[in-house]
């Protein structure tokens, strides 16, 4: 690796952070150091409905508490809709997008009379029922307010690109196979335009090099090898590392109510004691306690 290495940290500010959070940061930040690169702020605050103002101030108050740095002004989401919605545009003049009028539930419906069984990371994959819908049809309905998201043929992305090879630096060599995730939806309605589109967007913009981030998310980056690909942006390194859990085994999340930075801090833990307590549940495989347990 070269001095130009480039990682990003990319929180979205949908609740306090936590510590899993942090090893996100930390790894970004240690991989740029280590190579003389640059680690930058990126606050992915697409999805209006679960994003509040106090969270971001939040956000920034623990990378301050904890000394973390980044350098510039972060790039901010939801300032960009603009250039995610230019890129939706070119799919949709490309004939890569397609309306689907399907309801979750009616593709759960539809996936059960399939007997296909549930991704176990991307969920139920969709059965293409409104691929094929006639142009007309898919028009009248737009028209008439019928509420629809916008899909990826997967199908004619891989006619395309083929199946591209993409890297993890603990893994090895990938080869993304698109059709194997169906037919990604990268927007909707109350949704301008989704994680998969926005982050690989922003990647490019941002000029990263390296993406680190927790293994949850290692199937999304093969649909975000096949958007590259169709899209003829760069492709950068991953690094997908192992996710903090606590001592029943559970993942760190938000949803679950994992400890907070934040209730660390206000508990009177310093930002040492926080680190330290990292770098024991590394240690320790993953296993996380609070400072003190």
């Amino acid at each position: 690796m070269t001095p130009g290495v480039r990682t990003r940290f990319a929180p979205s500010p949908s609740g306090p952070l936590h510590v899993g959070h942090l090893l996100a940061a930390l790894s970004a930040l240690r991989l740029a150091e280590r190579h003389g690169g640059t680690c930058l702020l990126r606050i992915e605050d697409i999805d209006a409905r679960a994003q509040k103002p106090e969270f971001t101030t939040l956000l920034y108050e623990d990378l301050e508490w904890l000394g973390l740095n980044f350098p510039g002004e972060p790039m901010v989401q939801s300032r960009r809709f603009g250039i995610y919605g230019a890129v939706l545009e070119t799919l949709r003049g490309r004939g890569l997008l397609y309306p689907c009028f399907c309801t979750r539930t009616e593709i759960r419906a539809q996936v059960a009379e399939m007997g296909r069984a549930p991704h176990a990371t991307l969920g139920y994959l969709y059965p293409g029922t409104c691929r094929n819908l006639p142009p007309e049809l898919a028009a009248e309905r737009i028209a008439a307010g019928v509420p629809h998201t916008w899909r990826l043929d997967m199908q004619k992305v891989q006619d395309l690109v083929g199946c591209p090879l993409w890297h993890d630096m603990y893994r090895g060599t990938q080869r993304t196979v698109p059709t194997r995730y169906g037919d990604v939806v990268l927007a909707r309605k109350d949704f301008p335009a989704s994680y998969h589109l926005c982050v690989v967007v922003d990647d490019a913009a941002q000029g990263i090099t390296h993406v680190t981030r927790g293994a949850d998310l290692f199937e999304a980056t093969h649909i975000h090898r096949a958007l590259q690909a169709v899209l003829g942006l760069p492709v950068p390194q991953y690094c997908h590392h192992s996710l903090l859990r606590d001592n029943a085994g559970k993942r760190l999340a938000k949803r679950d109510g994992a400890r907070s930075l934040e209730s660390l801090r206000r508990a009177g833990f310093t930002p040492r004691q926080v680190l330290e307590s990292l770098q024991t549940a590394l240690r320790q495989g993953g296993i996380w306690y609070a400072p003190g347990d």
